[in-house]
């Protein structure tokens, strides 16, 4: 059975379209996903969905709790681990253009099992962050409607369950750790936007890339405002001193610099969502290196700049809000011109978030459906729109429902665990196959593969090491569920496996 466990998909030979080899269609004649998408297409998509929660709530929070003025090291440090994870999936997706993301590459590389742990860890990344992103959003379009003198009633923007904070417990209104009701309805508006994000998926990745595109051109045009009538009111003191003393824990230091950059590594962690469009792609062998790498460098350094910006208008400890942006800028008459255009663009950036993590979540249950591993009700495509959308239906109501009762946003730190792990294995991945298959053909290749790749690793694994305990457990338990399923269904209808139990029985 363990040997069973470790089977892996054979890498087939992919059309290359200045060859002037086919890419839509199937050989047997079955509908497939259609290939519109270029590499400009693939940029803003990263951009799309990385370029969100990071900037607009994530860098606040991280710079008061734990990193100070060199939360702009904590970006370089996941930046980092994100580059080296970066050039392994271009060198991945160029070679396996699927829709699977980090489990098609697993299931090539190191076998089965552990393709279906990375699939399964994916889920929390796509299907979780959406709805985290998405009460992240109702939040802001909430506070906007409000400064027009719109006002929704608190039982239809709030999730009905919470989870008691340090703060609470500390004022003795719950017990720390603790589910408490609040009384509310649901999140109205959370439920609203998943809804239209969905359905704007299940019309055509086409369509969903260019209003992608929009905007994510707004919501740049917002930063690059904000970096640029920023910098003019940045107070050089506030930086200092750079990196706090540490008050115990990872609390400020060189221990919070590093649980920062665990933190702001869910800012990056849309990146790959750009490789599970693989099989939409016009050209995945040129292209797809293109819009991997070209999406992760822009947003590094739109990150790191707002970060400075920030830290140098008020001093980091005021950060510690949901809004950190607004926060900041609040603290200058002159600049609420400019509050009102950032709130715009939060809205448009959460928007793109949950748009591409909408999109990324149904082409990975496509490929691990068309793989057997989950039922074949994933892998149906629309015969007018060629998108999966039976998947793409069921992404968003479980999404939606999750959004509108659960306070999610609790799952932050467990969904960077799922996307580190999997960066991790494909890391481990590429160094596996240089060494079994090296007569592949490689449109891209990673440079001084060994390195990269073990640094790469290192750099992931070190950043799971550091997380609290209780994501350690619910991890776990996720990962349990996850091995139950597979073990109950996926095994025993693997076509990989199958197909190798016949020619066996035929010989």
């Amino acid at each position: 059975m363990f040997k069973n466990l470790l089977i892996t998909k054979p890498i087939e030979a992919q059309p290359h379209v200045d060859a002037g080899e086919p890419v839509e269609g199937s050989l047997h004649g079955e509908v497939a996903l259609k290939r519109t998408l270029g590499a400009k297409h693939l940029v803003m998509l990263g951009l799309g969905a990385v370029i969100g929660a990071g900037i607009f709530v994530i860098t606040g929070t991280a710079a008061a709790n734990h990193a100070g003025p060199a939360i702009m090291l904590s970006f370089v440090i996941a930046a980092f681990a994100c580059a080296m994870a970066g050039l392994c999936y271009a060198e991945f997706a160029a070679m396996i253009p699927a829709s699977g993301s980090a489990y098609s590459y697993t299931y090539a590389t190191l076998g089965e099992a552990l393709a279906w742990f990375v699939g399964w860890s994916l889920v929390l990344e796509y299907l979780f962050a959406a709805s985290t992103v998405a009460v992240g959003w109702s939040g802001y379009t909430v506070s906007f409607l409000e400064s027009f003198g719109v006002h929704l009633p608190a039982a239809l923007t709030q999730a009905p369950i919470d989870f008691c904070t340090h703060e609470d417990a500390s004022a003795g209104l719950c017990e720390f750790g603790s589910f408490v009701t609040t009384g509310a309805l649901f999140n109205l508006p959370a439920v609203l936007i998943v809804g239209a994000v969905g359905a704007l998926c299940y019309v055509g990745i086409r369509q969903s890339a260019s209003v992608n595109a929009i905007v994510v051109s707004i919501k740049v045009l917002v930063i690059l405002l904000l970096i640029a009538f920023g910098a003019f009111y940045v107070n050089a003191e506030n930086w200092l001193p750079f990196i706090p003393e540490n008050q115990g824990g990872d609390r400020f230091g060189w221990e919070g610099v590093l649980r920062g950059a665990s933190i702001v590594f869910f800012a990056y962690i849309g990146f790959d969502a750009v490789s599970t469009a693989a099989q939409e792609v016009k050209n995945p062998q040129r292209d797809m290196p293109i819009g991997i790498l070209g999406s992760l460098a822009l947003c590094t350094l739109l990150y790191i700049a707002v970060a400075a910006i920030l830290t140098g208008l008020v001093p980091y400890t005021a950060l510690g809000t949901a809004k950190p942006v607004a926060t900041a800028l609040e603290m200058y008459p002159s600049l609420a011109w400019l509050k009102t255009f950032v709130e715009l663009g939060a809205i448009a950036g959460l928007t793109t978030v949950i748009l591409v993590m909408l999109m990324g979540q149904p082409r990975i249950f496509y490929s691990m459906a068309k793989d057997g591993l989950l039922p074949k009700f994933f892998a149906a495509v629309h015969a007018k729109f060629q998108t999966p959308h039976k998947g793409t239906v069921l992404v968003a109501i479980v999404a939606a429902i999750m959004a509108g009762v659960l306070p999610i946003q609790l799952l932050g730190d467990v969904v960077s665990m799922g996307t580190l792990v999997a960066f991790a294995t494909v890391c481990f991945g590429v160094m596996v196959l240089r060494r079994t298959q090296p007569n592949l053909h490689r449109p891209f290749r990673v440079p001084a593969v060994y390195v990269v790749g073990s640094l790469g690793v290192a750099a992931c694994l070190g950043l799971v090491a550091i997380m609290p305990m209780l994501n350690w457990i619910v991890l776990v338990c996720w990962t349990l569920i996850g091995f139950a399923i597979y073990f109950s269904y996926g095994y025993k209808r693997s076509k990989l496996r199958l197909a190798g139990r016949t020619s066996r029985d035929v010989g």
